[in-house]
């Protein structure tokens, strides 16, 4: 099953050795809570761009399919971005840059607890997909439908867990995007606003949290651009329109800092389990506490 899912995914096969002793006895363990449960069980993860938050997610949902016959979606905090069009009209009426995908208030959460609520009472549920090519949603008939009721929600995103900072966090810029570009704090205010009323009701739904710890900022940068490298040769001779280069992707990734470098500090301490990275994405440490149990 394991070398499927590399051959499938593309990956190396230091993969073999990670899915072994982590990302196995992590899908054993919801597996065992599962039962004990009794109902949808929501697990949340958090990491950075380019982490392999994905490649967990997408994992454990394969493993628990073929090992316990489980019916498991896997969920991306992305796939609820706002159209262009929308994110048009919040820049125009709040800030410029909520022109940008990325932060807290750019993201349709409204529509994001209508599926969670679903899939919590088992009912019928359909769930978008937003392309990063296109900076647009998926039409509508290549969104997912789930029609019967499903044993194991896996809900990710790089901000997802992560809570509201304080007023006084919010004065001091933290990179150049912030210096010149909201320097009256109101597009990040607004974020951080937004992270407080819509996002972090949801995270009750979870169960479950693990995260995958990137060293620092400075890590995401490079696989952030690893990240688009690969989209762009998926999306072939297609629409590139949204996809970035190089000095594209270091800008965008300044949108994403402040909450990114928040998470890092702070979540650790809340999540169930914790692996830490080194810069080539290898697990250094496993830390885990069972905090939700």
């Amino acid at each position: 099953m394991i070398s499927e899912f590399i051959k499938q995914h593309k990956l190396s096969d230091a993969f073999k050795d990670i899915a072994t002793q982590y990302y196995i006895p992590l899908a054993e363990e919801i597996s065992s809570h599962h039962k004990s449960a009794q109902n949808t069980y929501f697990v949340g993860i958090n990491g950075s761009q380019g982490s392999g938050k994905s490649t967990l997610s997408e994992f454990i949902k394969a493993y628990l399919t073929e090992a316990h016959s489980l019916n498991v979606v896997v969920m991306s905090l992305d796939d609820f971005y706002f159209s262009h069009a929308k994110r048009h009209s919040l820049a125009a009426n709040i800030h410029p840059l909520l022109q940008t995908r990325g932060v807290p208030g750019t993201h349709n959460m409204e529509q994001a607890q209508t599926v969670l609520n679903a899939l919590r009472q088992q009912l019928p549920a359909t769930v978008p997909r937003f392309n990063k090519a296109t900076d647009d949603p998926h039409p509508t008939a290549n969104w997912t439908t789930i029609s019967e009721p499903i044993d194991v929600v896996i809900f990710e995103g790089w901000c997802w867990g992560v809570h509201a900072q304080t007023a006084e966090q919010l004065k001091t810029p933290v990179n150049k995007l912030e210096s010149e570009q909201d320097k009256e704090a109101v597009w990040r205010t607004y974020a951080n606003t937004q992270l407080s009323l819509h996002y972090a009701t949801l995270y009750s739904y979870m169960n479950k949290w693990v995260m995958l710890s990137a060293p620092s900022f400075e890590d995401v940068y490079a696989w952030r651009l690893e990240q688009e490298q690969k989209l762009i040769a998926a999306s072939g001779s297609g629409n590139h329109s949204g996809l970035m280069n190089e000095q594209q992707i270091l800008d965008f990734i300044q949108y994403y800092q402040r909450l990114t470098e928040h998470g890092l500090n702070t979540l650790p301490a809340t999540c169930d389990h914790v692996f830490k990275l080194n810069s080539k994405r290898k697990i250094v440490e496993h830390i885990k506490k069972d905090v939700h149990e």
